[in-house]
């Protein structure tokens, strides 16, 4: 049975029960009635277990594919605020609605908040000087305009939306097998012996990687800003820790405690562009053919993209530029700013083609947030200090699913 005929089922039954206890007008139940309610309660009893199980089965697909969760926990995500977060714990009560319902999800899942912080679900983000009535003024008076809010020029995130997989809801470590080595085939005579030849084996480990950052409100901030304050809120935390994230997931090394980005991968292939030209373009590409590997998108910086939109694939005239309509070899092309160029003098810039889905994300837990007005510098102006904190972790399945350049002249 799936899950939402399982769901539909148990809600049948519970419904039942109620109008046995409805009917019985605040008595006691009939012998007969007594009967019904005892297996109604035992039916819904082992529809929870079918629920739990049927659950389990289809948030680990969705998994192995990359894809959310589950719509219904997508649908709690999108009632969930960063203000109810602050403020049950500045107000010191318990978290109520949507967000006492996540709770009790992330503590069914193993999940716990630490130190008094909330979960929240790391969705909500996906789309820092202390802000108070000064400095953030246009949140709190009367003609605030939300729609005409003026943020800070930020880099854009990308990785995640160019098809890497996102495993959630891990604990512990997680190894994942990776097959390295093939059986041999060979042509032999009648009478030959064929020689034995094996599947080799390896793995891929993601470990936890903890992100976050300090951050602040004002009390005065939160109790008279309306509810457009949210999603300024919720903008700023994703620009430092989301942005974050991203940036690791091309740059990260080892030693900075990041998850180990893609230019730092061991085995990743290279190509030269320093002589920009198609031809050059084409052998780039290639080598991603002679590995088997079917690249999703090409991804580069502002001045590498004004480049390739300047250079024509040919002299002849009328010929096309090799960056043209967003697309390079029928390839899409991403620009972003979190991909640096490489540093020297002059900087050279970088180019990076290959099969984004081979690029493992995974995240433990949630977002947790914590809110002290207790913090000394904050207590004594009534002021509220945030902490933000998110764990994950990324792999790359196949070094040679990626190739990059990063000898372009710009």
């Amino acid at each position: 049975m799936q899950l939402h005929a399982i769901r539909e089922a148990r809600a049948a039954k519970v419904a039942e029960a109620r109008s046995l206890l409805a009917a019985a007008n605040g008595g006691a139940l009939t012998p007969e009635a007594q009967a019904q309610f005892d297996k109604l309660k035992a039916e819904i009893t082992a529809l929870e277990a079918d629920e739990a199980r049927a659950q389990l089965i289809e948030e680990a697909e969705r998994r192995s594919l990359g894809a959310p969760v589950d719509n219904a926990r997508n649908g709690l995500a999108q009632r969930i605020t960063i203000m109810d977060a602050i403020a049950c714990q500045v107000e010191n009560r318990s978290a109520t609605g949507a967000l006492a319902e996540y709770q009790q999800e992330a503590r069914a899942q193993g999940i716990a908040a630490r130190q008094g912080g909330i979960l929240v679900p790391v969705s909500i983000f996906e789309q820092r000087a202390t802000q108070t009535t000064s400095t953030a003024a246009p949140v709190a008076p009367e003609d605030f305009s939300a729609d005409q809010f003026i943020g800070l020029l930020r880099n854009s995130k990308i990785v995640k939306s160019l098809g890497a997989r996102v495993l959630t809801g891990l604990r512990g470590d997680t190894v994942i097998p990776k097959q390295t080595g093939t059986s041999t085939a060979f042509w032999i005579n009648e009478g030959d012996a064929l020689t034995e030849s094996g599947t080799t084996y390896g793995s891929i480990r993601l470990e936890p990687k903890h992100v976050g950052a300090l951050s602040a409100i004002s009390r005065q901030l939160l109790q008279q800003s309306n509810p457009s304050i949210e999603q300024l809120i919720r903008d700023d935390i994703s620009a430092v820790v989301g942005l974050a994230v991203d940036k690791a997931l091309l740059h990260g090394t080892a030693a900075a405690k990041q998850p180990v980005g893609i230019l730092n991968v061991a085995g990743i292939q290279t190509a030269n562009l320093a002589t920009l030209s198609w031809a050059a373009v084409v052998a780039m590409l290639e080598k991603l053919g002679l590995e088997n590997i079917t690249p999703n998108a090409i991804l580069t910086h502002a001045k590498v993209a004004t480049k390739l939109q300047t250079t024509l694939k040919d002299a002849a005239s009328g010929a096309a530029y090799l960056l043209q309509g967003g697309r390079m070899a029928d390839l899409p092309v991403h620009v972003t700013n979190q991909l640096d160029a490489k540093a020297g003098s002059p900087a050279k810039g970088r180019l990076i083609a290959g099969d984004f889905s081979q690029l493992v994300i995974g995240e433990w837990g949630a977002t947790e947030i914590l809110a002290n007005p207790y913090a000394a510098g904050y207590y004594e102006k009534g002021d509220i200090q945030l902490r933000i904190l998110h764990t994950m972790d990324a792999v790359v399945r196949e070094p040679k699913a990626f190739v990059v350049a990063d000898d372009l002249s710009i």
